[in-house]
């Protein structure tokens, strides 16, 4: 029984922070209908941010709101300089631009901070908490990685349901000419979606960075992890991207802890074909919201 429970915490940890970068990927689909692959690479690139502040002896906040602030900035100059010039082409410039951006700033990364694995700390305390005598795998560290995804999710539902900008963004991303016409400055909105999408990857790298060890590729597991949740909430859905991490991540802790560790990236995907193949539009997702 300890087992299963200890399991099931660990798997609801790694959940949420599959979710944390599932909610990155419904934020710039819902603002620019683009599947970004090249969050991972974005958000590792603002952890080596603040991993560097740390070193020199800055506090964990203080990295970690200047990597945030760093996302916003890198994902503004990237929308604008990058992905402007080919969005309105076919949908599918957009993603190979995000495919080569991933390789490229995983790249710049290795270059400048190196490929050796550094120790990234964590802002809690990474014991257990003791309950009845004996540890569970719950830590002070994972209710903050708990709280902060949770919040960030009622942050996204906030934005998108009772806000104008949440509004005017989701007008840019399904019709430009449109939105224009109704005064929505389509391109700034654009802008803005990348650059919020990028602060919630940011928060994903620096969720799964704490207390770990961290390398230039060390967010490529997350990619994939992340866009299976993503896709099996659904893209439009941030309750979905939650709870499609949740669903993954205890799933696949189960896989590891009673199977073969070497299984996990099997059963991820098994779980996408089947989620494909029984509800392609995710399993909170709308039809009307497809169509649109």
């Amino acid at each position: 029984m300890e087992q299963f429970v200890n399991v099931t915490i660990s798997g609801f940890i790694s959940g949420m922070i599959y979710a944390a970068f599932a909610l990155a990927l419904v934020l710039i689909w819902r603002s620019t209908r683009i599947v970004n692959f090249a969050q991972g690479s974005m958000g590792a690139a603002t952890s080596f941010i603040a991993l560097t502040l740390i070193h020199s002896g800055q506090s964990y906040w203080v990295g970690f709101i200047v990597a945030l602030a760093s996302g916003f900035v890198l994902g503004a100059v990237i929308e604008r300089v990058v992905i402007r010039p080919v969005e309105r082409g076919p949908e599918l410039n957009a993603v190979i631009v995000t495919l080569g951006l991933f390789v490229a700033i995983e790249a710049i990364i290795a270059i400048v901070a190196g490929n050796s694995f550094q120790s990234f700390p964590a802002p809690f305390g990474l014991r257990g908490f003791s309950v009845g005598g004996n540890t569970i795998s719950l830590t002070p560290n994972g209710v903050f990685v708990i709280a902060a995804v949770l919040v960030t999710m009622v942050l996204l539902i906030g934005l998108f349901r009772f806000t104008r900008v949440g509004l005017a963004m989701r007008a840019s991303a399904f019709g430009q000419e449109v939105a224009r016409l109704l005064g929505v400055r389509t391109g700034r909105m654009l802008t803005l979606g990348w650059a919020l999408a990028a602060v919630v990857g940011s928060l994903s790298g620096l969720l799964i960075a704490g207390g770990g060890l961290v390398h230039p590729a060390y967010m490529e597991g997350i990619i994939v992890y992340g866009f299976v949740a993503a896709v099996l909430g659904g893209l439009d859905s941030p309750v979905g991207a939650v709870v499609g991490g949740l669903v993954l991540g205890v799933l696949l802790s189960y896989v590891s802890g009673y199977l073969d560790s070497s299984l996990v990236g099997l059963a991820a995907l098994v779980i996408l074909m089947i989620v494909l193949l029984i509800k392609p539009s995710g399993l909170f997702s709308s039809r009307a919201a497809r169509r649109a």
